[in-house]
């Protein structure tokens, strides 16, 4: 028996595929309904797309229209082509708006274009995309069951964005270190990040990190523009202690300091190349 097992798979499988094949072909619009169903019960949701996208016109404006448009809509989520996905499910809101599934689809369409952002490294377009369809759903339906599932994906998709700008601040930091005329674009570009997103997990780093591209920028300009610019540094010293007492940062932001209170002090000339 356990021989034929195999085989009788194997004939399952080509009977399979002689239905499906015979059924795209066939103009009886049941037979694909009641096939493009059991496609999709079983998990099979390539062959059960392909036979919903043949009927699903023919049941607009049918009582198993609604229906039909949810699977076909959400087959193309199971298979991952959230870019179709996102949009058949925006088609099934317009097409019955007041369907008990309106909540569901929602919920699955903004998740699409969730599964469609970027690694942070990358452009962001589909982040914000998502981030205003997720915030949409989280506005429309508060009391929802997968209210806290989106708050989750839209607090991961702002974290992403925020990495994104403080990643492109921490470029001109390090190129600061190099070339001092890429210290007044990182102090620049920190001061953006703090003030767009003032309750990031990066916000005591770009303190820290504003601090120091400010005390290079300072201790590296020409003599008679020190002092100004070494008082700036100071007061970005004063901040990120004032709003991390205790920040993990206070080992080389006091040398920083110490550095800055010594040039204050005894003001130097340095044979390096100066900022303007």
């Amino acid at each position: 028996m356990k021989k034929f097992l195999p085989f009788l798979g194997l004939l399952l499988v080509m009977s399979s595929c002689s239905e499906y094949q015979k059924a795209l072909k066939n103009e009886d619009v049941k037979l694909k309904l009641d096939l493009a169903q059991k496609f999709y019960d079983d998990g099979d949701y390539k062959r059960s797309n392909r036979l919903f996208e043949q009927i699903a016109p023919k049941y607009v404006g049918k009582p198993q229209g609604e229906r039909i448009m949810f699977f076909f809509a959400n087959t193309y989520y199971e298979l991952k082509d959230y870019n179709m996905a996102g949009y058949q499910f925006e088609r099934f809101i317009k097409s019955y708006p007041k369907s008990d599934k309106v909540l569901e689809v929602a919920f699955l369409g903004a998740k699409s274009y969730y599964n469609l952002s970027p690694d942070y490294s990358l452009d962001q377009t589909d982040t914000d995309k998502a981030l205003v369809k997720l915030q949409t759903f989280i506005n429309m339906y508060p009391d929802s069951e997968y209210f806290d599932e989106a708050n989750k994906m839209a607090k991961e998709l702002t974290t992403k964005k925020e990495q994104k700008a403080f990643e492109i601040a921490k470029q001109f930091n390090k190129l600061g270190h190099f070339d001092y005329s890429f210290l007044t674009p990182s102090i620049a570009a920190f001061d953006n990040f703090i003030s767009d997103y003032p309750g990031s997990i990066f916000r005591e780093e770009a303190l820290y990190l504003k601090f120091e591209s400010a005390t290079q920028y300072a201790l590296n300009s020409f003599i008679q523009l020190r002092p100004e610019r070494l008082k700036t540094a100071k007061a970005a010293y004063n901040v990120l202690k004032k709003q991390y007492p205790n920040t993990k940062f206070a080992e080389e932001a006091d040398e920083l300091l110490g550095k800055i209170e010594e040039e204050i002090k005894n003001p130097t000339i340095i044979v390096e190349r100066r900022t303007r």
